[in-house]
């Protein structure tokens, strides 16, 4: 069966080749840790459609190395008021991928679809008075009180991406997909070579204006391709994957499993590289609405019963250097990371214990549906490790195994689970999503009204909210030790630890830019 996969990929990828080099096109070939189920950027924070906006989709803001705003669709940003009033200005020349110019007008649309949905978006215009487009270059907010985070917002890489699309897309219905896929980045989404769970294809925009000023450095900066096509194709099976990289049928594989680092590492002519120096940081998300996990009693029996230890060792290998226990609900080594009620992660693991805590939470056996990815190793892997904790604490666990995309619709689903819903599923996302209440799209107690989970908790908001108006790094550090300690008795999710999130490409590739995947700056040879 593998084989089989194997040969008539590279049978497809051999032709490609030479089609591509008739035409004198440059090709970069690359394998996604998923297929692409959702193209609207608004409508997922999945990060295989987040790797998918930045090819399409230009922001007006990028994030450097040290995860600092600067403009990128702007040519530049004043704050006055006392910060109650920003006025952002569009450089020259930005035009869409039909060919019309990008005007203010587009950018307020694109931002208050945005803002419908994503989190720090509404964030933001819950104190939004009026956002308006004066003419064509100037997009102005007027706040009720400052924001001085507005730059951050609209340019972070976590939660929805803030993508900049034509008022005639935006304007549509916010909670159904959008029907044409154009924005104004770097490159085009070819619908027309779109083949659900095999591959997708990206063409250079050939009108794209790359900023003039600065060296690319995350999603900042000027954004220069060195590729006429971007071919995504879509490998589920590990060792398929692996043998197409070592044969060059691909370039470059985002998300190589653990058990294939060893090989790839002792294969001429590849290279294995950290691709975000924050890692990857686990979490078990529990669906609070319904089932065992809508008892706090019980998600603390959970959390008791799950070494962390055990998980990233399953995921990241024998190497600790490779990955981090002893975490919590702040990214390690950042400056919200603390120890507070930290012991509920790291004390020794006690099975006869999780059983009596159970017992005493009213758990009566009731199945709980844990939902895995069989297409994603890292969250099966991990899912596995859970799911057998759980079992050996005394729960009655229901191993649902589906693909990525599968998964990502079914946790919309606010339903029990007879009528399709779910208790827990295991994900990962990068360190640099959880540095603080502002991006942390799980320490969250919003109720109904937030993301999936929908955890309530009047504690984690009103110290989410101090912590917003905290005047200083001291004073946010000492309410993220006060919200750390809470979410460990509320819990939220279940934190699992860090691993390190490594990539693996062919030799010839030179400049691949440090934390999200991008496909600008990379060049060959």
């Amino acid at each position: 069966m593998q084989r089989r996969q194997f040969l008539t990929f590279a049978a497809a990828s051999l032709a490609a080749p030479a089609l591509a080099t008739a035409q004198g096109q440059r090709v970069l070939r690359f394998i996604p840790h998923a297929d692409l189920a959702v193209v609207d950027p608004a409508l997922s924070a999945a990060y295989v459609t987040r790797n998918h906006a930045y090819l399409v989709f230009d922001t007006l803001y990028g994030l450097d190395a040290q995860y600092q705003a600067r403009p990128q669709m702007l040519a530049g940003d004043a704050a006055e008021a006392d910060g109650k009033r920003w006025t952002l200005t569009l450089r020259d020349g930005l035009r869409f991928h039909d060919g019309e110019p990008v005007l203010a007008r587009d950018c307020v649309a694109s931002l208050r679809r945005w803002g419908r949905r994503d989190d720090l978006g509404r964030t933001l215009f819950s104190i939004v008075e009026e956002l308006a487009a004066p003419d064509d270059r100037r997009i102005v907010f007027r706040l009720r009180q400052p924001f001085p985070m507005l730059p951050f917002a609209l340019g972070k890489t976590s939660g929805l991406v803030c993508a900049m699309m034509p008022a005639r897309i935006a304007d549509g219905d916010p909670d159904r997909p959008i029907a044409e896929v154009v924005g104004s980045g770097p490159y085009r989404f070819k619908a027309d070579e779109r083949v659900a769970g095999d591959r997708v294809v990206y063409e250079r925009f050939a009108a794209y204006r790359p900023r003039e000023d600065g060296a690319g450095e995350g999603t900042a900066g000027a954004k220069l391709t060195h590729f006429d096509r971007v071919e995504w194709k879509v490998i589920s099976d590990a060792s398929t994957a692996g043998a197409a990289l070592r044969a060059g049928e691909v370039d470059w594989w985002e998300l190589p499993s653990a058990d294939m680092l060893p090989l790839l590492r002792r294969s001429r002519g590849i290279k294995v590289e950290v691709l975000d120096p924050s890692g990857y940081m686990g979490s078990l998300r529990l669906n609070h609405l319904h089932g065992p996990t809508a008892n706090r009693d019980i998600r603390r029996a959970m959390l008791a019963a799950i070494a962390q230890r055990d998980v990233m060792m399953a995921t990241g290998g024998t190497d600790p250097a490779l990955w981090r226990d002893g975490v919590g609900f702040f990214c390690p080594e950042t400056p919200l990371a603390n120890d507070a009620g930290l012991t509920a992660a790291t004390a020794p693991r006690d099975r006869a214990a999780v059983r009596r805590a159970l017992v005493a939470a009213g758990y009566a056996g009731e199945p709980l549906l844990l939902m895995s990815p069989s297409d994603l190793q890292l969250n099966a892997t991990a899912s596995e490790v859970a799911a057998d904790a759980l079992r050996q604490g005394g729960m009655t666990v229901d191993f649902a195994a589906m693909d990525w995309g599968t998964l990502l619709q079914r946790r919309n689903k606010r339903e029990p689970v007879p009528q399709g819903g779910w208790h827990a599923y295991i994900a990962f996302n990068t360190g640099a999503d959880l540095l603080n209440p502002a991006v942390h799209p799980m320490l969250r107690g919003d109720g109904r009204s937030g993301v999936y989970g929908w955890s309530e908790s009047a504690a984690i908001e009103a110290l989410r909210d101090a912590w917003f108006s905290a005047p200083d790094l001291a004073a946010q550090q000492t309410i993220a030790r006060r919200l750390q300690d809470e979410a460990f008795g509320h819990v939220p999710y279940i934190p699992l630890g860090q691993v390190a999130q490594l990539t693996a490409c062919r030799g010839d590739l030179s400049g691949m830019l440090k934390g999200v995947p991008v496909f600008w700056n990379i060049r060959r040879g």
